[in-house]
């Protein structure tokens, strides 16, 4: 397997996996409806464990956009790599998202609320204050970013065993740091769901909210560049 189709297949296993147990939690008449957040969290992170394993072997498994960047940043990765793997992650996303909506199709036509239809794609502030946002979708990437390093010694890849401590990092960045904007933490993971979701045709949709959009890409970015900093600088 191609790295391309590592990042592709690993994203999109990720997206259809973690936007599927929002899917499952927030839309009408599923069987885990109102499973909450908690529910939400566990789902990510085991999204992750199994995306990141399938991937690991072959292209280190970033699985994020903000992840690729730092490590690039850090000359941990070869920046001539770094288009590839964006775009493997970007289309990764969306596919992954084409598959949540073709699995709950039905559900979101019984969903009236359109709100809850935009979070089963993309992220939104629970208090809308693009500052606060910013910060916690930083500090959030920044701390994420940080752990991947000392769990994989800042290698630009990760190996299968490295799978179950990454998946209990977004367990813990999720249970600690979710609750404010939804923790993108990974700009392809926000990026393409969102313009599936302007894509697909839903009743009763509500906008894309692309004047939040720059903050689950761009704050995450910098936080994991921050880290890079932060990193090298303690070693």
């Amino acid at each position: 397997m191609t790295p391309f189709i590592a990042e592709l297949l690993g994203t999109a296993i990720i997206l259809a996996l973690g936007n599927g147990v929002v899917a499952n939690v927030v839309l009408q008449k599923t069987k885990g409806n109102n499973g909450g957040l908690i529910t939400i969290v566990f789902g990510w992170s085991m999204a992750v464990f199994i995306g990141v394993y399938i991937a690991a072997a072959s292209s280190g498994a970033h699985l994020n956009s903000a992840v690729t960047i730092g490590l690039a940043s850090m000359g941990k990765f070869d920046w001539d790599l770094v288009p590839q793997y964006l775009l493997a992650q970007l289309l990764g996303a969306m596919l992954g998202q084409l598959i949540v909506f073709m699995l709950y199709k039905d559900h979101f036509n019984a969903t009236s609320d359109g709100l809850a239809k935009r979070a089963c794609f993309c992220t939104d502030p629970a208090i809308r204050n693009p500052i606060q946002n910013f910060m916690t979708e930083f500090l959030a990437t920044c701390i994420f970013m940080l752990a991947i390093l000392f769990i994989t010694k800042a290698n630009s890849t990760l190996g299968s065993l490295d799978a179950l401590p990454v998946a209990l990092l977004v367990l813990a960045i999720g249970l600690s740091f979710g609750g404010p904007t939804g923790y993108a933490i990974n700009p392809a993971r926000d990026l393409g769901p969102r313009i599936m979701h302007a894509l697909l045709p839903m009743q009763q949709k509500a906008s894309s909210d692309w004047g939040y959009a720059w903050v689950p890409i761009v704050a995450p970015i910098l936080g994991a560049v921050a880290a890079g900093f932060i990193y090298t600088a303690i070693q």
